[in-house]
């Protein structure tokens, strides 16, 4: 396995990312990996290296370049309810300021940069995200629906843009919420949008999970809701990238 940190051109400035891929000098399907809103850490790159390792170049962004490199702000080892809100005074003005807008023009960069690495291979791409990553995921598949085929989105506020922004979606769908974030009423709601759009998905709500239950470094963590989104993800990947 190899992992690097880069420098991603932007109208904006420079985005460092994380970059983790097969060491065999092959070419591997492309994956923008979105972060959560805690960004680049050790437990995304960790993640990062474990998608890798199933063959695919995993590529993580900086979401807040504009306001430095990750880690943008600073981060405890484990992310618990006492920390929880010293880190978002310093978090949501970041969030905030990261607008629809930017977030396009940032997936438009991100995009260009990742299909052109030489470890990458020709053909559709997927975007993963966790969090508001899982926004930004959704967002950036409406936004290219030529080059992704396939996007998943975890415990992320995917219904944001409005059912419109769902209508533009070519690619293969998986949402998986958490269930202190989606009723079983706003999910049947949400699914029926997505069936009006047309879109190919599954969508469905972790039992006994929080929002964050992915990251291992928060108390959101719930490590069988984290296996459960590996048996839900590698499936979907193999499914849509098989032929890059």
């Amino acid at each position: 396995m190899r992992t690097k940190m880069l420098q991603i051109p932007n109208p904006d400035g420079q985005a460092d990312a994380f970059a983790a891929f097969p060491d065999d000098g092959g070419r591997h399907p492309g994956i923008l990996m979105y972060p959560d809103g805690f960004g680049i850490r050790p437990v995304l790159r960790k993640m990062a290296c474990e998608l890798a390792g199933h063959g695919y170049y995993v590529l993580v962004p900086n979401l807040f370049y504009r306001h430095g490199q990750a880690p943008v702000i600073e981060l405890p080892e484990y992310i618990g309810e006492e920390a929880r809100p010293a880190v978002f005074a310093q978090l949501m003005p970041l969030i905030e300021t990261h607008t629809t807008e930017r977030s396009l023009t940032d997936a438009e960069a991100y995009l260009r940069f990742l299909t052109t690495q030489p470890e990458v291979s020709a053909g559709p791409v997927a975007v993963t995200g966790y969090c508001i990553g899982g926004l930004l995921a959704i967002r950036t598949a409406a936004a290219h629906p030529d080059q992704v085929a396939a996007v998943a989105a975890f415990h992320g506020p995917v219904g944001a843009d409005g059912p419109d922004s769902l209508r533009r979606l070519t690619a293969e769908v998986y949402l998986g919420h958490a269930e202190s974030d989606m009723t079983p009423e706003s999910l049947l709601t949400l699914n029926q949008a997505l069936d009006a759009a047309g879109v190919r998905h599954t969508s469905e709500i972790y039992p006994g999970t929080i929002h964050g239950f992915t990251m291992a470094d928060t108390d959101a963590f719930n490590p069988a809701a984290l296996q459960g989104h590996w048996d839900r993800l590698l499936p979907l990947l193999d499914r849509t990238l098989a032929n890059s």
